[in-house]
């Protein structure tokens, strides 16, 4: 079954075959014929071989969480990859299910989609007695955990911290407390460790706060920026390999120190893997960079509406004045 429409309208087809009745067809989607009737735009007094209906896809006959009813089972219902479309796409257009879970799904990454894959993004449930297509159904689904890896740090320091006054099972915290909180102090460590060598690569102190961007690049960048010339694409021209992968949108800037002196360029990106070399071509001035991913756009009001961020250095030598600019991205 081929999803169609993008949430919150989503539905599937249904070719109406001989014999077939309005309850029927419900209770083979385990739906109301009246819903598939209103969705269709029809009346119910008939219905003609071979006639197609809209089928509502909602919270009483779709899941993305795992969760049935004792007499149901899950049927896969797919959606099949076009063209440059990636897994972000995909995601916001069926009910902003997490990539992640479409990954673990499917067993493929954003990296490996192509052109008419077709993606498992929601499962029907229909009732066992009553739905023909129950027989290929299944009972359970995998749902992976939908929290991003790098936001994990932040909850176990209040879960130390609230486990550590409370005396309601004084044998069980004892032995378990202090291997807990070692295994997240190290945690912390690790990730503050991952953050700190992020900040020395980009050189780029505005991600963290905006007071220390304006002391820390503000010097730096006007002082440069009047006489700099480029380094004719940047350290890492090199090292691009295209894999015939591309798209356009705006891109905004971010202040960084790196790049100004080495001619190493970065850029933050979705659906991009970190590491990759991606090439930021400004047709305004003809002119073309390479730049380095470094992590995903921050969610924050200033990426709104973005498909990058370069840093200063890589802007200047495409010719492009701080604010919003449209580029063309390949990698």
């Amino acid at each position: 079954m081929t999803v169609q429409g993008t949430s919150p309208d989503l539905y599937l087809l249904h070719t109406v075959q001989p014999k077939e009745t309005w309850y029927g067809i419900g209770r083979i989607y385990n739906v109301s014929p009246k819903e598939i009737a209103t969705l269709s735009g029809v009346a119910m007094d008939k219905l003609n071989i071979g006639q197609q209906l809209k089928v509502p896809l909602s919270a009483h006959n779709f899941t993305q969480d795992g969760k049935k009813g004792a007499d149901e089972v899950f049927v896969p219902v797919y959606h099949i990859v076009q063209e440059k479309e990636w897994m972000y796409r995909i995601s916001q257009n069926h009910n902003k299910i997490p990539v992640e879970t479409l990954e673990k799904w499917n067993s493929v990454t954003n990296d490996h989609l192509q052109a008419g894959m077709k993606l498992v993004v929601g499962y029907l449930k229909v009732k066992t007695a009553h739905s023909p297509l129950a027989a290929t159904g299944l009972k359970k689904i995998v749902v992976p955990a939908t929290a991003p890896a790098v936001t994990t740090p932040k909850p176990p320091v209040e879960t130390v911290a609230q486990t550590k006054p409370t005396e309601t099972k004084p044998a069980e915290t004892k032995h378990e407390e202090p291997k807990a909180v070692e295994a997240k102090k190290e945690e912390l460590k690790k990730e503050e460790m991952k953050k700190e060598d992020l900040k020395k690569e980009i050189g780029a102190p505005a991600t963290t706060t905006e007071e220390k961007s304006s002391k820390t690049s503000a010097p730096v960048t006007p002082a440069t920026e009047a006489n700099y010339t480029g380094y004719k694409g940047g350290y890492f021209r090199s090292m691009y390999n295209s894999n015939g992968k591309s798209t356009a949108g705006n891109a905004g800037i971010f202040r960084s120190t790196s790049g100004w002196k080495d001619g190493k360029y970065y850029a933050l990106m979705n659906n991009v893997p970190v590491g990759t070399i991606v090439k930021i071509s400004y047709n305004s001035t003809n002119r073309s960079i390479y730049a380095k991913v470094l992590g995903q756009l921050p969610e924050m009001r200033e990426s709104v509406g973005l498909t990058v961020r370069l840093s200063d250095a890589a802007a200047a030598e495409l010719g492009a004045e701080m604010g919003k600019f449209y580029v063309d991205v390949a990698y």
